[in-house]
């Protein structure tokens, strides 16, 4: 009998080893129930300390799925990719971009290049001789610029006929403002792309060619890139590897630093991390994935001491500074319904598993 008990007992130790050696198992299964919904493939990679803790992708696409891939690809005059997401998948980020864009703002103003408080039409007089002059770098990274933005498709269908970005600031000049900058939040891709222009003024060089000399090439981000169109589109034309984006996570939880070289100063970090939609701000436009959450230079406060940027095409990268890990889900779908939800349930899930 007594060999019975012990024969029980290390069965049983057995089988909880096993599970204490399988962590991320309910992260595991949340990935491979939800992966059907958004989009048929998603791969969630989670970082802490430097280092990948978790890493698993989930590739079914259907017929459908396939179709609509093709499709865009067609649209845009490339060939489709319909392979499995891994570590090094390349893909169009969309709103993901606009935190990079915002960290490489930062970094001119971390070197007294410019100052938040700047007003664009010292470098822009378009916007001047249009009345909104006066909107600052800061309105800028904050999408308070007080500028009436037209719908997404429209906006950008405008910005890729341009020639060269002074035909784009010159579009956006010619928009209405819907109130005093600084007085209306809208989450729209106008502010960003004032501030890349300004980049490109004070600098002499094209925006791509910034973030590839100060923020992709210190962070080891290879394949992460703003494309090659005539005009870079900073809040939403980047395209990115969850390899690459988790190197500029990781920059952002350690306070700027990455691989021991400091890109950001850690001032700066922090101010990206204020939320400036404050009570006296009016809420114009928000997306449903944001709903209730905070704003402050290229990047959604959340609260609990977690900040995002996540994409229309459904990608989702995070910082949690509480727990001190950060994590990048890539994946592809237009269907935004019921996804901040998602959201959450699975930064829940994720958060259990950290120690």
């Amino acid at each position: 009998m007594m060999k019975k008990i012990v024969l029980l007992m290390m069965v049983l130790l057995l089988i909880s080893g096993a599970y204490a050696q399988r962590p991320f198992l309910k992260v595991d299964h949340w990935l491979d129930a939800h992966a059907a919904e958004m989009g048929g493939r998603l791969i969630l990679v989670v970082c802490k300390d430097g280092k990948i803790i978790y890493s698993h992708a989930v590739n079914e696409m259907n017929g459908r799925q396939q179709a609509l891939v093709r499709l865009l690809s067609e649209r845009k005059g490339e060939e489709p990719d319909l392979g499995n997401y891994t570590e090094t998948t390349k893909q169009p980020v969309a709103s993901c971009s606009k935190w990079l864009s915002a960290a490489l703002v930062m970094t001119f103003v971390d070197n007294g290049k410019i100052q938040l408080t700047d007003t664009v039409g010292k470098f822009l007089p378009v916007l001047s001789k249009n009345g909104k002059g006066s909107i600052t770098i800061g309105d800028c990274l904050s999408h308070t610029t007080g500028i009436l933005s037209p719908d997404l498709k429209d906006d950008l269908t405008a910005k890729r006929k341009a020639n060269n970005m002074d035909e784009v600031i010159s579009q956006i000049a010619a928009y209405p403002m819907e109130g005093p900058s600084g007085t209306v939040f809208r989450y729209s891709n106008t502010g960003l792309q004032i501030a890349g222009a300004v980049l490109e003024k004070i600098s002499g060089k094209r925006f791509e060619t910034l973030f590839a000399e100060r923020i992709a090439g210190p962070l080891g981000m290879k394949n992460t890139d703003f494309g090659h169109g005539v005009v870079a589109l900073p809040a939403g034309g980047a395209l990115s590897t969850p390899e690459d984006y988790i190197h500029f996570l990781t920059m952002i939880l350690n306070k700027g630093i990455f691989d021991g070289k400091r890109i950001l100063t850690e001032k700066s970090i922090a101010a990206m991390q204020v939320n400036r939609v404050t009570p006296d701000v009016r809420v114009a436009y928000t997306p449903a994935e944001a709903t209730g959450s905070g704003y402050g230079y290229g990047e959604w406060v959340m609260g609990s001491g977690t900040v995002s940027s996540p994409g229309l095409f459904g990608s989702y990268p995070w910082v949690d500074n509480n727990k001190g890990y950060c994590a990048f889900l890539m994946a592809f779908n237009l269907k935004s319904d019921g996804r901040q939800a998602k959201y959450g349930e699975l930064r829940k899930l994720v958060e259990a598993q950290i120690r």
